[in-house]
């Protein structure tokens, strides 16, 4: 490509930026409603890992990471009551 095209480009963007930031908002909200979802998948696999000597498994899948990433420890607490109680 030209320089100059990609100045240009660059350059449209970073306007488009500066007039339409407040549009940004929902976007910074779907940016930590996937980090709370990586942490809960980290949270998940730690437990599991621990969880193989204590013969405690809970499936990893999107329904198990949303609870443990939007409610955290006591997420991870309700799950491993409900799989040792109630399955």
């Amino acid at each position: 490509m030209n320089s100059i095209v990609v100045i240009t480009v660059v350059a449209c963007l970073i306007f488009l930026l500066l007039v339409f930031g407040a549009s940004l908002k929902p976007l910074r909200l779907l940016g930590h409603g996937l980090i709370k979802l990586m942490i809960g998948a980290v949270f998940l696999f730690l437990l599991n890992m621990v969880g193989t000597y204590l013969n405690l498994h809970i499936p990893i899948n999107l329904a198990t990471v949303t609870i443990c990433g939007f409610l955290g420890i006591p997420g991870i607490a309700a799950l491993v009551a409900i799989e040792q109680f109630i399955l």
